[in-house]
Protein backbone atom coordinates (compact mmCIF):
# COMPACT_ATOMS: atom_id res chain seq x y z
CA UNK A 1 0.00 0.00 0.00
CA UNK A 2 2.97 2.35 0.89
CA UNK A 3 4.44 1.61 -2.52
CA UNK A 4 1.18 2.32 -4.34
CA UNK A 5 0.75 5.90 -2.67
CA UNK A 6 4.48 6.73 -3.30
CA UNK A 7 3.84 5.67 -6.63
CA UNK A 8 0.49 8.02 -7.22
CA UNK A 9 2.40 10.82 -5.64
CA UNK A 10 5.35 10.30 -8.07
CA UNK A 11 2.68 10.25 -10.67
CA UNK A 12 0.81 13.49 -9.86
CA UNK A 13 4.34 15.53 -9.13
CA UNK A 14 5.23 14.55 -12.92
CA UNK A 15 1.74 15.47 -14.02
CA UNK A 16 1.45 19.00 -12.29
CA UNK A 17 5.16 19.23 -13.69
CA UNK A 18 4.00 18.56 -17.58
CA UNK A 19 0.99 20.77 -17.10
CA UNK A 20 3.21 23.85 -15.95
CA UNK A 21 5.08 23.41 -18.71
CA UNK A 22 2.19 23.00 -20.92
CA UNK A 23 0.89 26.31 -19.60
CA UNK A 24 4.72 28.22 -19.82
CA UNK A 25 4.83 27.09 -23.53
CA UNK A 26 1.68 28.81 -24.51
CA UNK A 27 2.84 32.30 -22.56
CA UNK A 28 3.31 34.72 -25.62
CA UNK A 29 7.48 34.92 -25.36
CA UNK A 30 8.52 38.50 -26.05
CA UNK A 31 11.51 39.19 -28.67
CA UNK A 32 12.97 41.64 -25.75
CA UNK A 33 13.32 40.36 -22.33
CA UNK A 34 15.92 40.86 -19.41
CA UNK A 35 16.71 37.31 -18.70
CA UNK A 36 19.98 36.94 -16.30
CA UNK A 37 21.49 35.21 -13.37
CA UNK A 38 23.70 36.43 -10.50
CA UNK A 39 27.03 34.86 -10.34
CA UNK A 40 28.61 35.28 -6.93
CA UNK A 41 32.60 35.36 -5.55
CA UNK A 42 31.90 36.23 -2.25
CA UNK A 43 32.43 33.32 -0.15
CA UNK A 44 32.51 31.22 -3.20
CA UNK A 45 28.86 30.49 -3.72
CA UNK A 46 28.77 31.00 -7.57
CA UNK A 47 32.44 31.19 -9.22
CA UNK A 48 34.89 30.50 -8.13
CA UNK A 49 34.12 27.45 -6.19
CA UNK A 50 36.73 27.63 -4.13
CA UNK A 51 40.19 29.35 -3.51
CA UNK A 52 42.70 29.26 -5.22
CA UNK A 53 41.72 26.80 -8.30
CA UNK A 54 44.14 27.06 -11.53
CA UNK A 55 43.47 28.90 -14.34
CA UNK A 56 42.72 26.31 -16.57
CA UNK A 57 39.70 24.93 -13.63
CA UNK A 58 38.74 28.67 -13.17
CA UNK A 59 37.92 29.27 -16.59
CA UNK A 60 36.61 25.46 -17.62
CA UNK A 61 33.96 26.15 -14.43
CA UNK A 62 32.91 29.75 -15.81
CA UNK A 63 32.22 28.68 -19.40
CA UNK A 64 30.37 25.49 -18.09
CA UNK A 65 28.08 28.11 -16.03
CA UNK A 66 28.05 29.95 -19.52
CA UNK A 67 27.18 26.41 -21.46
CA UNK A 68 24.30 26.07 -19.10
CA UNK A 69 22.43 29.24 -18.49
CA UNK A 70 22.51 29.56 -22.60
CA UNK A 71 20.48 26.77 -22.74
CA UNK A 72 18.29 27.58 -20.00
CA UNK A 73 17.95 30.86 -21.97
CA UNK A 74 19.53 33.34 -20.59
CA UNK A 75 20.79 36.17 -22.26
CA UNK A 76 22.91 38.38 -19.58
CA UNK A 77 24.59 37.57 -16.12
CA UNK A 78 25.89 39.88 -13.56
CA UNK A 79 28.91 39.07 -12.11
CA UNK A 80 30.19 39.76 -8.75
CA UNK A 81 33.96 41.26 -9.27
CA UNK A 82 34.56 43.51 -6.26
CA UNK A 83 33.11 41.35 -3.53
CA UNK A 84 34.70 43.26 -0.67
CA UNK A 85 37.06 46.51 -2.09
CA UNK A 86 39.22 43.86 -3.55
CA UNK A 87 39.09 42.95 -7.31
CA UNK A 88 38.54 39.36 -9.43
CA UNK A 89 40.61 41.69 -12.49
CA UNK A 90 43.99 43.20 -12.91
CA UNK A 91 43.78 46.35 -10.48
CA UNK A 92 46.19 48.97 -9.67
CA UNK A 93 43.84 50.23 -6.98
CA UNK A 94 42.90 47.37 -5.54
CA UNK A 95 43.99 44.07 -4.44
CA UNK A 96 43.13 40.52 -5.88
CA UNK A 97 40.47 38.71 -4.16
CA UNK A 98 40.90 36.22 -1.84
CA UNK A 99 38.12 34.14 -3.37
CA UNK A 100 40.20 34.17 -6.72
CA UNK A 101 43.25 33.20 -5.25
CA UNK A 102 42.87 32.07 -2.00
CA UNK A 103 44.56 34.84 -0.38
CA UNK A 104 43.92 38.36 -0.65
CA UNK A 105 46.58 40.59 -2.75
CA UNK A 106 48.22 37.01 -3.87
CA UNK A 107 49.26 37.05 -7.56
CA UNK A 108 47.32 34.43 -9.75
CA UNK A 109 50.04 31.60 -10.95
CA UNK A 110 49.26 32.65 -14.92
CA UNK A 111 48.91 36.02 -16.16
CA UNK A 112 45.66 36.19 -17.39
CA UNK A 113 42.98 38.60 -16.28
CA UNK A 114 39.67 36.48 -15.23
CA UNK A 115 37.48 39.62 -15.97
CA UNK A 116 38.75 39.70 -19.69
CA UNK A 117 37.96 36.07 -19.64
CA UNK A 118 34.86 36.37 -18.20
CA UNK A 119 34.01 39.39 -20.75
CA UNK A 120 35.49 37.32 -23.74
CA UNK A 121 33.02 34.07 -23.12
CA UNK A 122 29.90 36.02 -21.92
CA UNK A 123 29.73 37.73 -25.46
CA UNK A 124 30.46 34.92 -27.13
CA UNK A 125 27.53 32.66 -25.55
CA UNK A 126 25.57 35.89 -26.65
CA UNK A 127 25.07 37.18 -23.43
CA UNK A 128 25.51 40.45 -21.65
CA UNK A 129 28.00 41.27 -18.92
CA UNK A 130 26.92 43.35 -15.91
CA UNK A 131 29.84 43.90 -13.46
CA UNK A 132 28.98 43.68 -9.94
CA UNK A 133 30.16 46.04 -7.69
CA UNK A 134 29.57 46.26 -3.74
CA UNK A 135 30.57 49.82 -2.99
CA UNK A 136 30.77 50.18 0.54
CA UNK A 137 31.57 46.52 2.06
CA UNK A 138 35.10 46.57 2.67
CA UNK A 139 35.70 43.08 4.70
CA UNK A 140 33.70 40.33 4.44
CA UNK A 141 33.59 39.81 8.60
CA UNK A 142 35.50 40.04 11.27
CA UNK A 143 38.03 37.09 10.45
CA UNK A 144 38.84 38.77 7.16
CA UNK A 145 42.82 39.01 6.67
CA UNK A 146 43.80 42.11 4.40
CA UNK A 147 46.30 42.64 2.52
CA UNK A 148 49.36 45.09 3.34
CA UNK A 149 47.85 47.60 0.24
CA UNK A 150 44.43 47.16 1.10
CA UNK A 151 42.53 50.44 1.34
CA UNK A 152 41.37 49.68 5.11
CA UNK A 153 45.40 50.08 5.82
CA UNK A 154 46.30 52.58 3.38
CA UNK A 155 42.70 55.23 4.80
CA UNK A 156 41.31 53.63 8.27
CA UNK A 157 39.84 57.00 8.90
CA UNK A 158 37.52 56.20 6.04
CA UNK A 159 35.65 53.56 7.79
CA UNK A 160 33.48 52.26 10.32
CA UNK A 161 33.25 48.42 11.90
CA UNK A 162 29.99 47.48 12.74
CA UNK A 163 28.71 44.31 12.84
CA UNK A 164 32.45 42.70 13.02
CA UNK A 165 32.47 44.42 9.41
CA UNK A 166 34.65 47.20 8.04
CA UNK A 167 32.24 49.46 5.93
CA UNK A 168 33.12 52.74 3.71
CA UNK A 169 32.10 55.54 5.71
CA UNK A 170 29.48 57.29 2.72
CA UNK A 171 29.78 60.35 4.72
CA UNK A 172 33.25 60.99 3.81
CA UNK A 173 33.51 62.98 -0.04
CA UNK A 174 36.84 61.22 -0.60
CA UNK A 175 35.34 58.13 0.07
CA UNK A 176 32.83 58.67 -3.25
CA UNK A 177 35.66 60.17 -5.22
CA UNK A 178 37.18 56.45 -4.38
CA UNK A 179 34.75 54.36 -5.06
CA UNK A 180 33.64 56.02 -8.41
CA UNK A 181 37.15 55.93 -9.69
CA UNK A 182 37.19 51.99 -9.14
CA UNK A 183 34.12 51.72 -10.95
CA UNK A 184 35.01 54.09 -13.79
CA UNK A 185 38.57 52.08 -14.20
CA UNK A 186 37.08 49.31 -15.13
CA UNK A 187 34.34 50.78 -17.11
CA UNK A 188 37.61 52.23 -19.16
CA UNK A 189 39.19 49.55 -19.51
CA UNK A 190 36.79 46.70 -19.96
CA UNK A 191 34.20 46.51 -22.46
CA UNK A 192 31.64 45.76 -19.92
CA UNK A 193 27.91 46.01 -20.51
CA UNK A 194 27.01 47.28 -17.17
CA UNK A 195 27.84 48.40 -13.97
CA UNK A 196 25.31 46.71 -11.09
CA UNK A 197 25.15 47.27 -7.67
CA UNK A 198 22.83 45.17 -5.06
CA UNK A 199 21.24 46.16 -1.62
CA UNK A 200 24.39 46.77 0.48
CA UNK A 201 24.49 50.80 1.06
CA UNK A 202 24.06 51.63 4.50
CA UNK A 203 24.10 48.87 7.11
CA UNK A 204 21.20 46.52 7.61
CA UNK A 205 20.49 47.59 11.39
CA UNK A 206 21.80 45.61 13.96
CA UNK A 207 19.70 45.43 17.07
CA UNK A 208 21.34 48.09 19.85
CA UNK A 209 24.36 48.84 17.66
CA UNK A 210 24.42 52.48 16.42
CA UNK A 211 26.50 53.12 13.54
CA UNK A 212 29.04 55.88 14.64
CA UNK A 213 28.89 58.45 12.20
CA UNK A 214 28.31 61.16 14.55
CA UNK A 215 31.57 63.13 13.78
CA UNK A 216 31.14 62.81 10.31
CA UNK A 217 28.10 64.25 10.69
CA UNK A 218 29.26 67.22 12.44
CA UNK A 219 31.74 67.71 10.31
CA UNK A 220 30.06 67.41 6.39
CA UNK A 221 26.60 67.88 7.05
CA UNK A 222 26.27 70.21 4.12
CA UNK A 223 23.82 72.12 6.10
CA UNK A 224 21.07 69.00 6.61
CA UNK A 225 20.23 69.13 10.67
CA UNK A 226 18.25 65.74 10.14
CA UNK A 227 20.53 62.95 10.34
CA UNK A 228 18.53 60.44 8.04
CA UNK A 229 18.25 62.86 5.46
CA UNK A 230 21.66 63.78 5.07
CA UNK A 231 22.16 60.09 4.53
CA UNK A 232 20.21 59.65 2.14
CA UNK A 233 21.80 62.31 0.29
CA UNK A 234 25.31 60.82 1.01
CA UNK A 235 23.83 58.33 -0.98
CA UNK A 236 22.28 60.14 -3.52
CA UNK A 237 25.94 61.81 -4.53
CA UNK A 238 27.36 58.45 -5.24
CA UNK A 239 24.94 57.35 -7.76
CA UNK A 240 24.14 60.72 -9.35
CA UNK A 241 28.21 60.46 -8.97
CA UNK A 242 28.77 57.44 -10.96
CA UNK A 243 25.34 57.96 -13.36
CA UNK A 244 27.27 61.23 -14.28
CA UNK A 245 30.90 59.43 -14.81
CA UNK A 246 29.55 56.52 -16.93
CA UNK A 247 27.90 58.69 -19.20
CA UNK A 248 30.51 61.39 -19.46
CA UNK A 249 32.60 58.20 -20.66
CA UNK A 250 30.77 55.05 -22.20
CA UNK A 251 27.49 56.74 -22.42
CA UNK A 252 26.25 53.07 -23.61
CA UNK A 253 27.39 51.42 -20.70
CA UNK A 254 24.36 50.63 -18.82
CA UNK A 255 23.89 51.64 -14.90
CA UNK A 256 21.45 49.18 -12.64
CA UNK A 257 20.82 47.90 -9.24
CA UNK A 258 19.45 45.46 -7.09
CA UNK A 259 17.98 46.97 -3.69
CA UNK A 260 15.46 45.50 -1.21
CA UNK A 261 12.23 44.69 -2.47
CA UNK A 262 10.27 47.47 -0.71
CA UNK A 263 10.87 51.23 -1.07
CA UNK A 264 8.36 52.13 1.77
CA UNK A 265 5.92 51.11 3.73
CA UNK A 266 2.17 52.23 3.11
CA UNK A 267 2.14 53.17 6.62
CA UNK A 268 5.37 55.19 6.78
CA UNK A 269 4.24 57.13 3.40
CA UNK A 270 0.66 57.14 1.45
CA UNK A 271 3.32 56.63 -1.32
CA UNK A 272 4.95 53.06 -0.77
CA UNK A 273 3.28 49.71 -1.06
CA UNK A 274 0.60 47.83 0.89
CA UNK A 275 3.30 46.13 2.90
CA UNK A 276 4.73 45.60 6.31
CA UNK A 277 8.74 44.82 5.50
CA UNK A 278 11.05 45.15 8.30
CA UNK A 279 13.90 47.04 6.32
CA UNK A 280 12.34 49.49 3.38
CA UNK A 281 15.42 50.96 1.60
CA UNK A 282 14.19 54.64 1.92
CA UNK A 283 14.54 54.48 5.76
CA UNK A 284 16.83 51.97 7.32
CA UNK A 285 19.18 51.73 4.12
CA UNK A 286 18.87 55.22 3.48
CA UNK A 287 18.69 54.89 -0.38
CA UNK A 288 15.94 56.31 -2.08
CA UNK A 289 15.43 53.79 -5.15
CA UNK A 290 12.54 54.84 -6.07
CA UNK A 291 14.04 58.75 -6.71
CA UNK A 292 16.78 57.82 -8.52
CA UNK A 293 14.52 56.00 -10.85
CA UNK A 294 12.28 59.11 -11.51
CA UNK A 295 15.63 61.43 -11.96
CA UNK A 296 17.29 58.99 -14.30
CA UNK A 297 20.25 58.22 -12.38
CA UNK A 298 19.92 54.34 -12.79
CA UNK A 299 19.21 52.76 -16.05
CA UNK A 300 17.41 49.96 -14.57
CA UNK A 301 16.26 48.96 -11.46
CA UNK A 302 15.94 45.15 -10.27
CA UNK A 303 14.04 45.02 -7.36
CA UNK A 304 14.69 41.67 -4.51
CA UNK A 305 10.99 40.68 -4.32
CA UNK A 306 12.11 37.56 -2.23
CA UNK A 307 8.42 36.87 -1.09
CA UNK A 308 6.17 34.01 -1.74
CA UNK A 309 2.65 35.34 -3.64
CA UNK A 310 0.37 35.92 -1.45
CA UNK A 311 3.08 36.52 1.91
CA UNK A 312 0.92 38.56 4.67
CA UNK A 313 3.73 41.21 5.35
CA UNK A 314 5.22 41.28 1.75
CA UNK A 315 3.25 39.84 -1.03
CA UNK A 316 5.08 39.48 -4.28
CA UNK A 317 1.91 40.11 -6.31
CA UNK A 318 1.35 43.53 -4.65
CA UNK A 319 5.00 44.85 -4.61
CA UNK A 320 5.26 43.72 -8.32
CA UNK A 321 2.42 45.91 -9.09
CA UNK A 322 3.73 48.71 -7.28
CA UNK A 323 6.72 49.06 -8.94
CA UNK A 324 5.61 48.97 -12.55
CA UNK A 325 3.40 52.28 -10.98
CA UNK A 326 6.62 53.38 -10.28
CA UNK A 327 9.15 52.58 -12.55
CA UNK A 328 8.88 56.48 -14.20
CA UNK A 329 9.92 54.53 -17.83
CA UNK A 330 13.08 53.63 -16.81
CA UNK A 331 13.57 49.69 -17.35
CA UNK A 332 12.07 47.36 -14.12
CA UNK A 333 13.40 43.58 -14.22
CA UNK A 334 12.63 41.59 -11.54
CA UNK A 335 14.80 39.65 -8.85
CA UNK A 336 13.91 36.10 -7.97
CA UNK A 337 14.99 33.83 -4.76
CA UNK A 338 15.87 30.95 -6.67
CA UNK A 339 17.52 30.00 -3.35
CA UNK A 340 14.64 29.44 -1.45
CA UNK A 341 12.85 26.95 -4.06
CA UNK A 342 12.79 23.40 -2.30
CA UNK A 343 14.83 24.98 0.62
CA UNK A 344 12.56 27.24 2.32
CA UNK A 345 10.20 25.88 5.00
CA UNK A 346 7.45 27.67 3.97
CA UNK A 347 4.78 25.76 1.85
CA UNK A 348 4.54 28.37 -0.80
CA UNK A 349 8.69 27.39 -1.97
CA UNK A 350 7.73 23.69 -1.76
CA UNK A 351 5.84 24.07 -4.98
CA UNK A 352 7.32 23.93 -7.99
CA UNK A 353 5.18 26.25 -9.61
CA UNK A 354 5.97 29.45 -7.51
CA UNK A 355 8.41 30.76 -9.62
CA UNK A 356 6.19 29.85 -13.18
CA UNK A 357 3.67 31.78 -11.33
CA UNK A 358 5.83 34.51 -10.83
CA UNK A 359 6.97 34.73 -14.28
CA UNK A 360 3.43 34.98 -16.39
CA UNK A 361 2.43 37.45 -13.34
CA UNK A 362 5.40 39.61 -14.58
CA UNK A 363 4.69 39.29 -18.30
CA UNK A 364 1.00 40.36 -17.66
CA UNK A 365 2.61 43.63 -16.59
CA UNK A 366 3.87 46.06 -19.38
CA UNK A 367 6.38 47.85 -17.23
CA UNK A 368 8.32 45.02 -16.17
CA UNK A 369 11.15 44.01 -18.84
CA UNK A 370 12.77 40.53 -17.60
CA UNK A 371 13.87 38.23 -14.37
CA UNK A 372 17.14 38.06 -12.19
CA UNK A 373 17.36 35.21 -10.67
CA UNK A 374 19.82 34.62 -7.29
CA UNK A 375 21.42 32.84 -7.71
CA UNK A 376 23.30 30.67 -10.53
CA UNK A 377 23.97 28.27 -8.02
CA UNK A 378 20.44 27.80 -7.07
CA UNK A 379 19.26 27.72 -10.49
CA UNK A 380 21.60 25.15 -12.10
CA UNK A 381 20.65 22.61 -8.85
CA UNK A 382 17.35 22.49 -10.39
CA UNK A 383 15.44 21.98 -7.00
CA UNK A 384 12.20 21.20 -7.72
CA UNK A 385 12.44 20.93 -11.68
CA UNK A 386 12.89 25.19 -11.53
CA UNK A 387 15.63 24.82 -14.21
CA UNK A 388 13.50 22.58 -16.70
CA UNK A 389 10.62 25.26 -15.92
CA UNK A 390 12.87 28.38 -17.03
CA UNK A 391 13.85 25.81 -20.19
CA UNK A 392 10.16 25.63 -21.01
CA UNK A 393 9.43 29.24 -20.54
CA UNK A 394 12.66 30.71 -22.07
CA UNK A 395 12.33 27.98 -25.30
CA UNK A 396 12.73 31.39 -27.18
CA UNK A 397 15.30 33.45 -27.40
CA UNK A 398 15.31 36.54 -26.71
CA UNK A 399 17.09 40.15 -26.85
CA UNK A 400 17.65 42.13 -24.55
CA UNK A 401 15.26 45.92 -24.37
CA UNK A 402 16.20 48.44 -25.42
CA UNK A 403 17.07 52.09 -24.02
CA UNK A 404 16.21 54.31 -26.16
CA UNK A 405 17.84 56.93 -23.68
CA UNK A 406 21.10 55.64 -24.01
CA UNK A 407 23.37 55.90 -26.85
CA UNK A 408 24.09 52.91 -29.22
CA UNK A 409 26.98 51.02 -28.51
CA UNK A 410 29.79 51.35 -31.24
CA UNK A 411 29.11 48.28 -33.38
CA UNK A 412 32.25 46.34 -35.09
CA UNK A 413 31.18 45.59 -38.94
CA UNK A 414 28.25 42.07 -38.83
CA UNK A 415 30.78 38.72 -39.69
CA UNK A 416 30.16 36.98 -42.81
CA UNK A 417 27.52 34.30 -42.72
CA UNK A 418 29.07 31.92 -45.02
CA UNK A 419 27.19 33.01 -48.42
CA UNK A 420 29.21 35.93 -49.18
CA UNK A 421 33.08 36.12 -48.81
CA UNK A 422 32.64 39.87 -48.01
CA UNK A 423 31.56 41.36 -44.44
CA UNK A 424 28.31 43.01 -44.65
CA UNK A 425 25.74 45.60 -42.40
CA UNK A 426 22.31 44.99 -43.42
CA UNK A 427 19.99 47.44 -42.92
CA UNK A 428 16.03 46.69 -43.63
CA UNK A 429 12.88 48.07 -42.10
CA UNK A 430 11.13 45.47 -40.05
CA UNK A 431 14.19 44.20 -37.88
CA UNK A 432 15.49 44.43 -34.78
CA UNK A 433 19.64 43.92 -34.53
CA UNK A 434 22.05 43.84 -32.05
CA UNK A 435 25.75 42.42 -31.96
CA UNK A 436 27.69 41.01 -28.97
CA UNK A 437 31.21 40.34 -30.58
CA UNK A 438 30.94 37.45 -33.43
CA UNK A 439 27.21 36.54 -32.51
CA UNK A 440 24.18 38.42 -34.57
CA UNK A 441 21.12 37.95 -33.19
CA UNK A 442 17.95 39.31 -35.48
CA UNK A 443 14.83 39.89 -34.34
CA UNK A 444 12.93 39.78 -36.97
CA UNK A 445 8.64 41.24 -37.67
CA UNK A 446 6.45 40.56 -40.44
CA UNK A 447 8.48 41.33 -43.92
CA UNK A 448 8.80 40.41 -47.18
CA UNK A 449 11.26 37.98 -47.85
CA UNK A 450 12.83 40.16 -50.42
CA UNK A 451 14.15 42.40 -47.41
CA UNK A 452 15.90 39.44 -46.00
CA UNK A 453 19.36 38.73 -46.64
CA UNK A 454 20.67 35.75 -48.13
CA UNK A 455 20.40 32.28 -45.81
CA UNK A 456 17.18 33.69 -43.77
CA UNK A 457 14.38 31.60 -44.75
CA UNK A 458 12.01 32.05 -41.67
CA UNK A 459 9.77 35.18 -40.53
CA UNK A 460 8.73 36.00 -37.25
CA UNK A 461 11.75 34.07 -35.40
CA UNK A 462 14.78 34.34 -33.48
CA UNK A 463 18.36 33.57 -35.63
CA UNK A 464 21.88 32.86 -33.52
CA UNK A 465 24.28 33.38 -36.53
CA UNK A 466 28.26 33.15 -36.24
Amino acid sequence: MLILLKKQRAFYSLFLLLLNFAVLAQTPSPKREFRAVWIASVANIDWPAQKGLSTEAQQKAFTAILDDHQKNGMNAVIVQIRPAADALYRSQLEPWSEWLTGKQGKELSSPYDPLDFMLTQSHQHGMEFHAWFNPYRATFDAKAITAPDHITRRKPEWFIKYDGKLLFNPGIPEVRTYITSVIMDVVRRYDIDGVHFDDYFYPYPVANTAFADDSTFTRYNNGFRNKNDWRRNNVDLLIKGISDSINAVKPYVKFGISPFGVWKNKAEDPAGSATRAGAPTYSTLYADTRKWMQLGWIDYLVPQVYWHIGHKAADYKTIVEWWSLNSFNRHLYIGHSAYKVGTDANAAWQDSNEIPRQLRLNRSLPAVGGSVYFSSKSVLKNTNHMQDSLRSYYCYPALVPLMNWKQAKPLPLLPSCGHSKQQKVYTYNGSLWQMLDTTLFIAWKKTDSATRPSGISSIGSLFTLS
